[in-house]
């Protein structure tokens, strides 16, 4: 059962209703901290599962200023406009939708953390996936463009499109 709720807006300026559950962590920066230490206007990641633009929440992180970009290239999702098609960086070579297997866990956070403090942030990450070269396809929702952005094994941002 959910604590508490609260809406927090993507880059792109999608609103993300967050459930709080009794087992939500908070973290401001790298220490521990209580819900109340969210305020609005701070960046925040949102780690938990998400269905459409409802995420139940594992562990809200409160960012550091400057952790996540102010400014991103993303383009939001607008029902009826023509779908973007443009790549950026380094696509991984042979890849396909919906190849890789879902990732969960540490490596899922750290590619969602780089996924969104990439220029090409904004969306909802719904899902990480680790490719067969070692690679991560971040999933977005919420954005016309990017759909997919592209981590290395270190967790860097290496594409998009």
């Amino acid at each position: 059962m959910s604590k508490s709720t609260f809406t927090v807006s993507t880059a792109t300026g999608q609103k993300v209703t967050v459930d709080e559950a009794s087992s939500t962590t908070f973290q401001k920066g790298t220490s521990s901290t209580s819900a109340s230490a969210v305020t609005k206007g701070d960046p925040v990641l949102v780690i938990g599962w998400a269905s459409s633009t409802i995420i139940t929440a594992t562990q809200v992180i409160v960012q550091p200023t400057g952790g996540v970009s102010a400014t991103s290239s993303a383009i939001p999702f607008k029902q009826g406009a023509k779908a973007v098609s443009k790549k950026v960086g380094q696509i991984p070579a042979n890849y396909t939708e919906g190849d890789g297997t879902l990732v969960i866990g540490t490596a899922a956070t750290k590619a969602t953390e780089a996924s969104l403090t990439s220029p090409y942030s904004g969306g909802v990450v719904d899902r990480v996936v680790k490719l067969s070269n070692g690679e991560y396809e971040v999933h977005n929702i919420g954005t016309q463009w990017p759909h997919h952005i592209f981590v290395n094994q270190a967790f860097k941002f290496v594409g998009a499109f």
